[in-house]
């Protein structure tokens, strides 16, 4: 273990600090878009935002025990957060898909989708920052958690993608179903983390994500 574990711990908790306090700022902003402008899209992935916080928080108070011991296994908290993570994703798999059945039942469609683009640009910037700063401290530390943390945010950064895909091909082209597509595959990718969550709570370890 390098002599520098605590200052690398306090690195990484900093990162997690920022990145729930970047997934508030981010949220918001997408859903009040999302809603005026109507695009789903924008909307789910606001809602994602959040129920990424409540992640975000568990990985932070991991970290905070990392820096008491270094044998540790998930303490009920942690494993609540995961569960509550998990329902969020399910609830916001199903509004979703009744968002995007809505819209195609009564032919809806964005007035704009240009916040999005804005949003997701920054977003995908942000989050490849953050992935490449979680994965150099953990690989540094040796560490399989914060490791696993990085590949979170990789998650966030492919939905990030699929924003600015949607929003981008949207407001070029205005086809009619862009937006409800790009808000179905968002629904896939947060039914999958959903599922995630609880098969890691009902793990000892600490890997946040899936390695595919």
């Amino acid at each position: 273990m390098p002599e520098n574990k605590e200052q690398l711990l306090k690195t990484a908790f900093l990162l997690s600090l920022f990145t729930i306090i970047y997934n508030l700022i981010e949220g918001g902003i997408s859903i009040y878009f999302g809603m005026h402008d109507e695009t789903l899209t924008l909307l789910g992935f606001g809602v994602d935002s959040f129920v990424e916080v409540i992640s975000g928080i568990g990985i932070a108070h991991m970290i905070i025990r990392m820096r008491k011991s270094e044998n540790i296994i998930k303490d009920n908290f942690e494993k609540t957060a995961l569960k509550i993570t998990g329902t969020g994703f399910y609830l916001l798999t199903a509004g979703l898909v009744a968002g995007s059945v809505i819209n195609i039942l009564q032919d809806m469609k964005p007035h704009t989708t240009f916040a999005g683009v804005i949003i997701s640009i920054i977003s995908i910037l942000t989050m490849y920052f953050l992935m490449n700063a979680k994965l150099k401290v953990g690989n540094k530390m040796g560490s399989e958690a914060v490791i696993s943390d990085a590949k979170c945010t990789k998650a966030c950064l492919q939905l990030s993608v699929i924003l600015l895909a949607a929003s981008i091909s949207y407001e070029l082209f205005h086809l009619q179903y862009i937006d409800t597509i790009g808000s179905l595959a968002i629904a896939y990718l947060s039914f999958k983390e959903g599922r995630e969550s609880f098969e890691k709570a009902r793990r000892s370890d600490f890997k946040c994500c899936d390695d595919d």
